[in-house]
């Protein structure tokens, strides 16, 4: 896949046969690709399918599918995922999380303008939402940086609960509410 801009524009929207097409040749054809170093490695549940068919039939595209992602397209193409999933509904605390699936692309403001639209939607679609949080680990410095970014606060770091190459890590949980993130915009 070619570089992108820093001007790149960047959708949200429902996943698609097409769409899934792509993000398994660009994030589960290969066996370990780079992403799944940074996106919980120490769960060590990544899963290489050998064709689109036998992926689009998966759980995982299932859960891209469902209405709690969205694919991230970046200038036409699809490179990634968001998604949210309730900690506890009934106490309305909601987290999020992002990939994207080609190494190539990191670094190029693609997750910070996606993750920007999807905490848009999410306190638009919800109003009685006060709170949305976003949980990663200390070997993911890329993600601790957009959080940073957008305005989310550090509020949890459990030390040393990650366990992966030989080496313990934290896990870092960030939060924003939504006053914080009305007046960030």
């Amino acid at each position: 896949m070619e570089s992108l801009k820093k001007t790149t524009e960047v959708q949200l929207v429902p996943f698609n046969k097409s769409f899934l097409e792509t993000i398994w040749k660009i994030g589960f054809s290969t066996e370990k690709p780079e992403w799944t170093k940074l996106n919980a490695p120490y769960f060590n549940d990544y899963r290489k399918f050998d064709d689109a068919k036998s992926f689009i039939a998966s759980p995982i595209a299932g859960f891209l599918m469902s209405d709690d992602c969205r694919c991230v397209v970046a200038n036409g193409q699809p490179v990634g995922m968001v998604s949210k999933s309730w900690e506890d509904e009934a106490t309305r605390w909601l987290e999020i999380g992002i990939v994207i699936y080609d190494d190539q692309l990191w670094s190029q403001g693609i997750a910070t303008i996606a993750l920007t639209k999807w905490v848009d939607d999410i306190f638009h679609e919800t109003d009685a939402l006060e709170h949305i949080g976003m949980t990663t680990w200390s070997g993911n410095g890329g993600m601790m940086a957009v959080a940073e970014k957008l305005g989310f606060l550090k509020e949890g770091q459990i030390r040393k609960v990650r366990y992966y190459q030989g080496q313990y890590y934290d896990s870092v949980k960030y939060g924003i509410l939504r006053e914080e993130w009305n007046k960030r915009a």
